[in-house]
């Protein structure tokens, strides 16, 4: 068995994912975990009053939403009941056995598999650290899960939660290929829970990885003037294609209005990340004395950096890089300089460097 934790901000959007599954039939809700009254009786409000009650105990916890998938292999099909068990053994090892939470049985991959919505606020107010978690009380509970109910033992141990954060993790959006509104849905749930985009620039140079465009129209338009949002699936060339859809229609309801409030908490947390980020592209043009832009932007690619380059109306590149490592995002602006000038400042033109070789080589020869 394998557990995957992740960790965000919001409980809302968690359960509506789920929850849409649900309604998919591709899960089931099999358990819920210390809630007042029956899984039967249980509506939809109840679900998320539950988990606010609880987040409200503390404010200052940002990440107060966990989100849990167990994992089992695909040679085995535990029984609900088992499912049921297995989950509540779980939540006590890893130290949540007194939060609510709720156990959904997915049926959208060939193998079994559970997750499992919580948070990490106690009855206290008390905030749970989910610092190491995974290594110091997941992986020995999923050990001992094994052993206590005859599960096949998983080949390879995770020791981290680093998730595949490339576009191939969930797939690029395909205009036709899948109903818009659930490609969105995936995207979405994928991208805003895990990257610290501070305007809609940032969020869209993600976004566009995966053929996907938050768009808040014209300043002319009725869209933008009721502080209205759409997003829009592109084509490979980056076109947008197909009718476009209101945030407010989507899962999780990723409005503008949310993703403003998104903009402050993670403006917070680049500080720390966006020296980091400086510093990798600034060794990158110093280590390397004569390179074109492609290869710059290959360098930061292996570095787990991705760049997107856009001109602007007045012709003047404008480079967006995105931190795969520390999911932070920044505009060559926010990092204190533009592409163009650190180029000129470290001289680091393959064609330029190409002439110099040239009229060094000629010098040479004349002498």
């Amino acid at each position: 068995m394998v557990a995957i934790i992740n960790s965000n901000t919001s409980i809302r959007r968690t359960i509506a994912y789920n929850e849409n599954k649900v309604k998919e039939g591709l899960a089931q809700l099999i358990f819920a975990g210390n809630y007042p009254v029956d899984m039967e009786k249980i509506s939809h409000q109840m679900k998320l009053k539950r988990f606010a009650k609880r987040t409200e105990l503390n404010q200052n916890a940002k990440r107060n939403t966990v989100h849990i998938s167990l994992n089992f292999s695909s040679l085995e099909h535990p029984a609900k009941e088992k499912l049921i068990a297995i989950a509540a053994f779980y939540m006590e090892r890893i130290g949540f056995a007194q939060q609510p939470y709720l156990v959904y049985q997915h049926h959208d991959a060939g193998h079994a598999h559970l997750h499992i919505v919580t948070i990490n606020i106690q009855k206290t107010g008390k905030r749970i650290d989910l610092h190491k978690i995974l290594v110091r009380k997941s992986i020995p509970a999923t050990r001992e899960i094994e052993e206590h109910f005859d599960l096949i033992r998983a080949i390879k141990t995770k020791t981290t939660n680093v998730l595949d954060l490339s576009p191939t993790a969930i797939g690029r959006i395909q205009y036709g290929k899948m109903a818009s509104k659930k490609s969105m849905s995936q995207v979405l749930d994928f991208v805003l829970n895990r990257y610290n985009y501070t305007n809609l620039d940032e969020l869209n140079a993600v976004l566009g990885q995966y053929n996907l465009l938050a768009d808040r129209g014209s300043e002319n338009s009725k869209t933008f003037q009721s502080g209205g949002l759409l997003y829009k699936i592109l084509s490979p060339q980056g076109k947008p294609i197909g009718m476009p859809i209101k945030a407010s229609s989507l899962d999780g309801q990723p409005t503008l209005k949310f993703l403003q409030a998104q903009f402050i908490i993670n403006a917070a947390k680049n500080t720390h990340s966006k020296t980091q980020i400086k510093n990798s592209i600034e060794r990158s043009l110093q280590r390397h004395s004569g390179i074109s832009q492609d290869h710059f932007l290959k360098i930061l690619q292996r570095q787990s950096i991705t760049a997107i380059v856009k001109k602007s109306s007045a012709g003047i590149e404008q480079i967006t890089y995105i931190d795969h490592k520390t999911k932070c995002v920044f505009s060559d602006k926010s990092l204190g300089f533009l592409y163009n000038d650190a180029i000129q400042k470290n001289n680091v033109s393959l064609e330029a460097s190409g002439k110099k070789r040239l009229i060094r080589k000629n010098q040479l020869r004349n002498h």
